[in-house]
């Protein structure tokens, strides 16, 4: 054997085929005096010759051979038994005795033993995170275990499909393994000496958090984002976020978890995580780095004691293929489905038939459902993705997943039945990919690129659509110009009882109360932003679930066309009067607060609508806006009517609306493709809604999905003149930027 092992001084860029790519950074970085927690690295020569005198090579290829990495079952089966071989054989004695000797002169004491395969971190193959890393080891035979694990890790199961779907040959991939000393961070985080978004070169991005770097890397923890200009090495851009909890290292020796979460004191929850100097030192370095290397880096980074570590360093080439287009080939697909809500999330399946079993959801559980409903929406909270059988990205799950920020996959057909309770599975809601196991993903989070794409600033206002009062002060906080629809449903689904026969029991005012708490939220959280709420557009079906409706809702064959919006409020004047009366009294200290009327049918009732709130002291001023939803294709027609009524705004349901130009049930999953606001017919009822209302001097908006999925379109609603756009809290930032291109092609 050549080089079994070597220390981090004696390798650099150039030694990638014998320390791998994490390895030759480690080594390059160390060489270049930038501050590398110190270490050696078992070579990729003693893997081959591990596997040369262990003879496992011709063992691993006959198992390799007749494998079909699509067949889940067979590749995991494959994998079980290549990674039992590896594990289970003797190490070379020559091998034993140089990673003694190299941990000894380490100083023993805790270190990490990572994963460096010879073909990772290389700008045309991306290899990272599917090899395995052990942290907080100590003692020799430990670090050995640790090495021959490393090594077994190389047939990980998505390591073994990636490189089949790649062309690598499974053999001629070798791995190298760094040993590092452990640094037990109080802060740590990412680094990109570009800017990640639109890779401008003038900026770089620091995300920072409490404890160790894994809590950001596993999306546990909002990680603070520093924005620094990179020629003067000044902050241009903050944003704190609060951290409740930090991951660091198991004080028990011997325990299985490595690392635990801990409580962080509420004093320092909100507090920013490094001090302004912090931030420009460690800038410093980054810049430092990138000047070495001659391109954009990737840094990971860790704080110890006062004392900046670089851990890791990899060049910043494809950043879309670096980020989320890298989780889909992570691991085998299990179900594809509808992307409904972007993100990606892990965790242990817990399949819910009926709304009666939620409490079975935990925090971090995958909610696993036929579809749901608003029974659902206590358990979708704690829940860390979704996935469901049926429905389109109109369909209720999509829209609270989004509105949580949470990923979800929906019109996975049979999830139900092909998914198993506790069975850990990764949900990737930004292409309707659902994995088997726990799939890593890039540290650079889509946080830090939604942030800085909400910075933007744009004529054309940029509303969001909410529903969940304990989410009204988060949401606030970011660069939003309001609430463009406030749903009713979510708040009358809490209180639980049917409005008629709350009244029928004298206990009207517990209705108006709690309606009252909840819209107050909203309208003190954005003031004095306008809060646009829409009022109850409950269907018949909907309101028999609540406690008392069976006696007061009628079965109807098809809910979606039935008794639902203004037909109810100049029908039903008894329960209507209980939400003005909750509207007028939260007007009373917050009048940014506005209505919005919704599936308005008639001229005639919009007008008896229209009195009725005037009848209750809510009449249209300068400070009392009347919106009206135009979702029926009657509001295209006689446009001109409705307006004259006299109103303040539109705002298109871009779902309702397709569904009824149409004809398709939106949640329908075999006319999913065919349900699409781009259709013709769409175009020509959006463009005239927007068109005649600015001749009319009614402002214009859109609340549905459309624009934040078709950019196209959005650039359509920009140029015919829409004035605002409300969308899921998730898609802000992305807004925003599609407007932004929008307008500045109409501009030129």
């Amino acid at each position: 054997m050549e080089k079994g092992v070597v220390w981090f001084k004696e390798v650099g860029k150039g030694d990638i085929a014998l320390v791998g790519g994490k390895g030759a950074n480690l080594g390059e970085m160390t060489q270049a005096g930038i501050p590398v927690p110190p270490g050696f690295i078992i070579t990729s020569q003693a893997y081959y010759m591990f596997l040369e005198e262990s003879k496992l090579a011709a063992k691993i290829q006959n198992l390799l051979t007749p494998l079909d990495a699509n067949n889940s079952k067979q590749l995991q089966d494959v994998s079980k038994k290549i990674k039992q071989l590896v594990s289970s054989a003797p190490i070379p004695a020559e091998i034993k005795t140089e990673i003694r000797k190299a941990y000894s002169e380490l100083g023993q004491g805790l270190v990490a033993v990572r994963s460096s395969a010879t073909a990772e971190d290389l700008p045309e193959a991306s290899f990272a995170g599917q090899q395995s890393t052990f942290l907080n080891i100590e003692g020799e035979d430990n670090v050995i275990q640790a090495v021959q694990n490393c090594w077994a890790s190389l047939f990980e199961s998505r390591a073994i499909y990636y490189r089949e779907q790649q062309g690598y040959e499974h053999l001629k991939v070798g791995i190298a393994v760094p040993v590092q000393r452990m640094v037990n961070s109080q802060t740590s985080g990412v680094m990109f000496t570009v800017e990640p978004v639109t890779s401008d070169t003038r900026k770089m991005v620091i995300e920072a958090i409490y404890g160790l770097g894994e809590g950001l890397v596993s999306g546990e923890v909002s990680p603070d984002l520093y924005i620094i200009d990179k020629e003067k090495v000044k902050i241009s851009t903050k944003k704190i976020s609060r951290q409740e909890q930090q991951l660091t290292r198991n004080p028990a020796p011997g325990e299985k978890e490595p690392n635990i979460w801990l409580q962080l004191p509420s004093r320092i929850q909100n507090v920013q995580k490094l001090t302004d100097l912090e931030i420009e030192q460690l800038a410093g370095m980054g810049k430092k780095i990138e000047e070495h290397y001659q391109q954009p880096q990737d840094i990971e980074w860790a704080r110890e004691n006062h004392t900046f570590y670089i851990v890791q360093s990899r060049p910043v080439t494809a950043l879309k293929e670096s980020m989320e287009e890298e989780a889909e080939i992570d691991a085998p697909i299990l179900l594809t489905g509808d992307a409904a809500s972007p993100g990606l999330a892990s965790g242990p399946v817990k399949i819910i038939l009926d709304p009666t079993q939620i409490d079975q959801v935990a925090e971090g559980d995958v909610l696993v459902a036929e579809m749901t409903t608003p029974d659902f929406v206590p358990a979708m909270k704690r829940a860390a993705a979704i996935v469901t059988d049926r429905g389109g990205r109109t369909a209720h799950a999509a829209i609270v997943s989004r509105e949580l920020g949470i990923p979800c996959v929906v019109g996975a057909s049979q999830a139900t039945a092909k998914l198993a309770n506790d069975q850990m599975i990764s949900v990737d809601g930004s292409h309707g990919k659902v994995y088997e196991g726990k799939v890593g993903r890039n540290t650079a989070s889509a946080f830090a690129a939604n942030i800085l794409k909400e910075a933007i600033e744009t004529k054309t206002r940029v509303y969001v659509n909410l529903a969940q009062p304990e989410l009204a002060e988060m949401v606030s906080a970011r660069n939003v110009d309001g609430v463009g629809l406030l749903r009713a449903e979510f708040m009358i689904a809490q209180i639980g009882e049917h409005p008629k026969y709350m009244l029928k029991h004298r206990r009207g005012h517990e209705f108006v109360q709690k309606l009252y708490d909840n819209i107050l939220s909203f309208a003190k959280a954005f003031h004095p932003r306008p809060v646009v709420y829409r009022t109850t557009d409950f269907k018949t079906n909907e309101y028999r679930d609540l406690i008392g409706g069976r006696e007061f809702e009628e079965v109807e064959e098809n809910p979606m066309l039935g008794y639902r919006g203004a037909s109810r409020y100049i029908t039903d004047i008894d329960s209507f009067k209980l939400e003005m009366e909750a509207i007028r009294r939260v007007r009373k200290d917050y009048t940014n607060l506005w209505v919005m009327i919704p599936f308005v049918r008639t001229v005639n009732e919009l007008q008896a609508t229209k009195d009725l709130l005037e009848s209750e002291g809510l009449k249209r001023s300068k400070e009392f806006k009347l919106w009206m939803m135009v979702e029926v294709p009657s509001n295209i027609f006689l446009i001109d009517k409705f307006l004259n009524v006299g109103i303040d705004g539109i705002s298109i349901g871009s779902n309702d609306l397709t569904q009824l130009i149409l004809g398709i049930d939106r949640d329908s999953n075999r006319l999913a493709k065919t349900f699409d606001e781009r259709n013709e017919a769409v175009l020509m009822a959006l463009e005239r809604a927007i068109t005649i209302s600015g001749q009319m001097g009614v402002t214009s908006s859109i609340c549905g999905q459309a624009p934040s999925v078709y950019p196209e379109l959005t650039e359509k609603l920009v140029g015919w003149g829409i004035t605002s756009v409300s969308v899921s809290p998730d898609m802000i930032g992305t807004t925003r930027e599609i407007i932004a291109r929008a307008e500045a092609k109409l501009n030129k």
